[in-house]
């Protein structure tokens, strides 16, 4: 028998380190060449990684949410044959290489010398101790329920039950009417150890303390890296009435993915950006680069049971609405799921988030660092709209479009805006070519 340790392998594009999201083995199970030991989350997606060899755990590395670096070792094995670790090492944990390490059973104390046994001294006789104090000797120091003067309500019956056990009625609470004090209520605040009941809401002053991990702290991450950046964000009406009855026309064909507003809304980002292509960007600080792409890979933001995840369009002027509708679908349920690759979830250029029926009347989304443009879609409502001779119902929402200022003036963000609106506004547009 041997010990086999496993490194954190290379999971590709540059990836220098890894969190732990979740042990998938514990010390002592047995694991299989190929079977998955950990989930583990980068700046991408998370990834879970097999074992290379067959063998049962007798160590990992840390705990979910610890860090390890790409190349330290990740977990050890015990296998048939010689292993890979030295012999003189055993089983042992290594003494570096990962963020937080299995402890370690102290080593055996040397024996001690024997020395001559002392005489026996007596044993101290033991103190008596002292009697315990009924409930109801609590009561003197509680406060009175009651103001001074303030008679109780209860039968002489209970009240002879109060005398015997030394309990001050005033302290009680009754449930009777008028707050009469009962046998049952008598029964309560002495099994209580003589403290009153408490009436009505009570503060609580809990405090729960929650280890920020795994997507949620990636989350957070983005959110600091956001807030170096001067953003700005354009709010816009939009009368989607047009756009609502073509798209109940379309499902009403029954053809393909059920059609929502987010294919449209795709379809239009793609042609405005084909007109702005600097909206189609990301912003390298460091290197003071702004690297602009020709296929607009679109992210979708989707809430999900792991949290917030931006599964990615890719290529999506080549797609054709149902083309987009069917893609928006199955990466929003791979992300659900928690199925989604690697690559799905990385490499966007330009993002749309959505809250859908919870939308607000407006919001201000945060730009999903390095991109230098995001389209927020907010809640669709019917509102009054004046035609210029009189007020009918419309189907409108807001768009909030947030931009890199570093990266894109005023100017161009509110000229893309408006082509968006226009977009929207007369749907066909959408479909014309050139």
């Amino acid at each position: 028998m041997g010990i086999h340790a496993i490194r954190m392998p290379d999971i590709g594009e540059g990836i220098a380190e890894a969190e732990i999201s979740e042990w998938l083995v514990k010390p002592g199970d047995v694991l299989r060449e190929d079977d998955p030991m950990v989930a583990v989350m980068t700046d991408k997606a998370t990834v879970e990684i097999p074992s290379p060899v067959t063998g049962t755990v007798v160590w990992q590395a840390g705990q979910p949410g610890d860090v390890i670096a790409v190349g330290a070792e990740l977990i050890r094995l015990e296998v048939d044959g010689p292993g890979n670790v030295a012999a003189e090492a055993g089983a042992a944990a290594p003494a570096a290489g990962s963020s937080r390490q299995a402890e370690t059973a102290p080593p055996d104390p040397e024996p001690a010398e024997p020395k001559a046994e002392a005489p026996p001294k007596p044993e101290p006789e033991p103190e008596a101790e002292p009697p315990t104090p009924k409930p109801a000797a609590k009561t003197l120091a509680a406060a009175p329920l009651r103001p001074e003067g303030e008679r109780p309500i209860a039968s002489p019956a209970v009240r002879a039950r109060a005398r015997e056990a030394g309990v001050d009625l005033r302290l009680v609470r009754g449930s009777g009417p008028a707050g009469r004090i009962g046998h049952e209520d008598l029964d309560a605040f002495i099994a209580s150890g003589g403290i009153p009941a408490p009436s009505g809401p009570q503060p609580d002053s809990a405090v729960e303390e929650i280890r920020v991990i795994g997507l949620r702290r990636k989350i957070a991450e983005r959110m600091e890296a956001a807030n170096s950046i001067p953003q700005i964000t354009i709010v816009e009406e939009v009368d989607a009435t047009a756009l609502e009855d073509l798209r109940g026309r379309m499902n009403a064909q029954g053809k393909g993915t059920r059609l929502t507003l987010l294919p449209f809304i795709a379809r239009a980002i793609v042609r405005a950006v084909h007109e702005q292509p600097l909206l189609n960007a990301h912003y390298d600080a460091q290197a003071g680069l702004i690297r602009r792409f020709g296929g607009v890979h679109l992210g979708i933001a989707a809430q999900t049971p792991h949290g917030l995840m931006v599964p990615v369009v890719r290529h999506a002027e080549a797609l054709d609405l149902r083309a987009t509708a069917a893609e928006i679908a199955r990466l929003g349920t791979a992300a659900k799921e928690g199925t989604a690759k690697r690559d799905e979830l990385a490499g966007s250029t330009i993002t749309i988030t959505s809250l859908g029926p919870l939308g607000a009347i407006a919001s201000t989304p945060i730009l999903n660092v390095p991109e230098v443009a995001i389209v927020g879609v907010n809640r669709l409502a019917v509102r009054p709209f004046w035609n210029g001779a009189a007020f009918e119902p419309r189907k409108m929402m807001n768009l909030s479009c947030s931009f890199d200022h570093r990266v894109i003036d005023g100017w161009d963000a509110a000229v893309f805006v408006a082509r968006l609106k226009e977009l929207l506004e007369t749907p066909a547009l959408i479909f014309v070519e050139g």
